[in-house]
């Protein structure tokens, strides 16, 4: 996505490239351990619709999975932020959509081929293709930097379930990072390898629904990601409701693009998130995370079980 625009951040660029945004102004999502996390990600009637920032929450001046973008997205707004974890030649995990390098940095060619020691000379570009001083991180640094600040949504990519599973073991990161399982298999893998990680799941049709209630792995465990535009079928949202989980929905690929594309005006853009949420979602998987968050705001202003797990 080639988002044309761009919105004013509170911001503190070090000469390092490191950003250095205050932690005590950064909106925060704060579940202190696993049985929070649960407890928050529980579907109740009162919960507190909120934003997943895609790839982060790139921008203008902000790349795509970059811990300075993270930070800016959460200077404005509490989010899950969706991370992409690859492989590097050396066998360490970096974050970068693509598997390869030219699209957001200014390598060239595929990840696989470079050590990481490689990788961290480079620099990362924003959305519009400007080169700015930001490093691709890590995903321990990812995941060590997420605690006590948000929840990251591991996308799969290249590392399989039960290696990101075990990463987020490793680094300590139960209360604040999930996975994302495609397949009842990978499912049930990362449930085997640990009943605390929880896990986003494809939740679109009616079988996915049957297949996790046949599956041995409980409910408490999963968000269901819906799909990508609103179901013909409505009944997955209360089906998978009653059964005590959130459900997301993506607006990468409709009204995000509909707005940068100049479609609908910022007014139709908020009414759109509003709509997903009037027809269900809990969750809203968005390119534009700053600009969801805000159109939610008011949301979040209700009385609700779930207002402990957010603060600045």
């Amino acid at each position: 996505m080639q988002t044309r625009y761009f919105i004013p951040v509170l911001a503190v660029l070090m000469l390092t490239g490191i950003y250095s945004a205050n932690p005590a102004k950064l909106h925060s999502i704060k579940t202190g351990n696993t049985a929070g996390l649960k407890d928050f990600m529980r579907y109740t009637p009162d919960r507190l619709p909120f934003i997943c920032a895609h790839r982060g929450g790139p921008r203008k001046g902000f790349p795509e999975n970059c811990i300075a973008t993270f930070e800016n997205t959460l200077a404005q707004t509490p989010a899950m932020l969706e991370i992409d974890p690859h492989y590097t030649r050396d066998g360490k995990i970096v974050l970068m959509h693509d598997a390869t390098l030219d699209r957001t940095s200014n390598g060239h060619g595929k990840i696989a081929d470079y050590t990481l020691a490689e990788l961290k000379k480079l620099r990362l570009k924003d959305t519009e293709g400007n080169l700015t001083d930001y490093q691709m991180p890590t995903l321990d640094e990812a995941l060590q930097w997420a605690k006590g600040k948000t929840i990251l949504v591991i996308d799969a990519k290249d590392v399989p379930v039960e290696v990101r599973a075990q990463k987020i073991v490793e680094n300590g990161a139960q209360a604040s990072a999930i996975v994302i399982a495609y397949s009842l298999e990978d499912i049930k893998k990362c449930y085997s390898y640990n009943k605390d990680i929880l896990m986003e799941i494809m939740m679109g049709k009616p079988e996915n629904i049957t297949a996790l209630d046949n599956s041995g792995v409980p409910w408490t465990n999963v968000i269901g990601f819906v799909s990508h535009d609103l179901p013909t079928d409505k009944s997955i949202f209360s089906e998978v409701h009653k059964r005590g989980a959130l459900c997301i929905l993506g607006s990468s690929r409709n009204i995000d693009r509909e707005f940068t594309s100049g479609k609908i005006n910022a007014e139709e853009l908020k009414n759109g998130y509003l709509n997903l949420i009037s027809h269900g979602a809990d969750v809203i998987e968005a390119d534009l995370g700053i600009e969801g968050g805000a159109a939610l705001k008011e949301l979040q202003t209700a009385k609700s079980s779930k207002s402990k797990y957010f603060s600045k």
